[in-house]
């Protein structure tokens, strides 16, 4: 049930909705409207707040974080009174992107039948913001919370459910998940101004439908407390290369600034082997390189798809297997816990011994392996005329070798760089080498 009211003069936003989660051990934002100058009274199991609207009809305040528990009422008086029942405090995560993360459990996805009918979880929590492009900054949008469970959970995102169960098994504590996600979008739709500003490369680079989607789905959201953002996007930008990196830059600088939280995580997916059709062949390597880069980002974390992918489908059906290695960065990087591989190999430094190269790898969890059994594959090399040709590569310790009896004097190393490239290197935890060259960009 949302917080109604006769009189409508006190108001809140829908997020703060009836089983909404708050974010625990952070300073808990309520805001609203009013009548200019009007009295406002806030309560919270024990914590009580008051303020006056301003001149606007606008009005915030600030409770004391909370440890995680429930369930809580939250009552709003002014004029006229409010509450809302059912409140939980726990993780709360925004979950946002493309097709892939606004990809619903019932859709097919691996095992969904089976899955949706074990989703019996009440102290998760989700919510899904409906699609609002607007020119223009809003300041409430429509949101309704739902209590997790068979009925609920068909139709919400799969990787962020996934995620979110992940996080609540591990955790032991509410977890809230708010997916703001539209189909066949590009990074830039998502992107305030703010953001695109702050990176100089992206001065003379044409831009698309600026920030439409985030003022209408993320903006009204800033004022809430959140633990972090977790990102599935790219399908719509293939073809921009490495300025998808700066592209990245200004997503995550402009929302840490909504959010005034420099170490705000965000967590994204590299996008899955597609075959594209007409396409050059390199342009979703290009992609995945520029996200690659992205790791540079401070509190920022990727997970590699190469090897739960379908060429044949830009929406690959295995979200379980997203949503977990999503959650091990998380609990990794956010939560501190110890002993867990959040990350495959991703490519260091390549060394030239004669007619071999030397590649050494970053998360090698100890080792690596081929994950067939197979020869490793997707690994080319070539001298200084820049013609890749077929390579051989071997394990050695931590490191991997490639050489071509082609090839005398190998100068560079190119590993999955094709759009259909479903390559078997993997570390000792089995997950997935990061596609890279090493003749790319800097």
């Amino acid at each position: 049930m949302q917080a109604v009211s006769i009189q409508a003069d006190v108001r809140l936003p829908r997020i703060l909705s009836d089983h909404v989660v708050l974010q625990r051990d952070m300073p808990i934002p309520i805001w609203g409207w009013a009548d200019p100058e009007e009295n406002v009274t806030v309560r919270l199991g024990d914590q009580s707040a008051a303020t006056q609207a301003k001149a606007d009809g606008t009005w915030k305040v600030h409770l004391q974080p909370l440890a995680a528990g429930g369930p809580y009422e939250l009552v709003v008086a002014g004029k006229n009174r409010l509450a809302v029942r059912d409140i939980l405090i726990g993780e709360l995560w925004l979950c946002s992107g493309q097709s892939n993360m606004a990809w619903v459990m019932a859709h097919k996805t691996t095992n969904h039948a089976a899955e949706i009918a074990a989703a019996d979880h009440p102290q998760m929590r989700l919510c899904t913001i409906p699609e609002k492009s607007t020119p223009v900054p809003v300041k409430d949008g429509a949101a309704e919370w739902h209590v997790c469970s068979p009925r609920s959970v068909g139709y919400f995102s799969a990787v962020a459910y996934y995620f979110g169960r992940e996080l609540h098994r591990e955790l032991k504590v509410p977890v809230g998940l708010i997916v703001s996600a539209v189909s066949g979008t590009r990074i830039e739709s998502w992107t305030p101004d703010e953001g695109i500003a702050a990176v100089p490369e992206l001065k003379d680079q044409r831009q698309f439908a600026n920030g439409d989607l985030y003022r209408g789905m993320i903006e009204p959201l800033a004022p809430l407390t959140i633990r972090g953002v977790i990102w599935y996007q790219g399908e719509g930008n293939v073809g921009d290369g490495f300025v998808y990196l700066h592209r990245m830059k200004a997503l995550i600088g402009g929302w840490r600034q909504a959010w005034k939280r420099e170490d705000l995580p965000f967590y994204y997916v590299q996008l899955a082997p597609l075959n594209w059709g007409g396409k050059p062949k390199t342009q979703l390597p290009e992609i995945w390189e520029a996200q690659t880069a992205a790791l540079s980002i401070p509190h920022t974390g990727m997970v590699v798809t190469t090897d739960i992918g379908n060429i044949g489908d830009a929406h690959p059906r295995n979200k379980l297997d997203v949503g977990r290695r999503l959650a091990r960065w998380a609990l990794t990087k956010t939560y501190g816990r110890e002993g867990i591989v959040y990350c495959g190999p991703v490519f260091k430094s390549m060394a030239i011994e004669g007619r071999k190269a030397r590649i050494q790898f970053e998360h090698t969890a100890g080792g690596l392996a081929s994950r067939d059994g197979k020869p490793l594959s997707w690994f080319t090399i070539a001298s200084d005329d820049g013609q890749f040709v077929p390579a051989q590569a071997e394990i050695e310790g931590e490191t991997v070798v490639t050489f071509s009896e082609a090839v005398a004097k190998p100068v560079a190393v190119r590993f999955g760089w094709h759009q259909i490239a479903e390559p078997n290197l993997i570390n000792r935890a089995g997950l997935p080498a990061s596609p890279f060259r090493t003749d790319g960009p800097k």
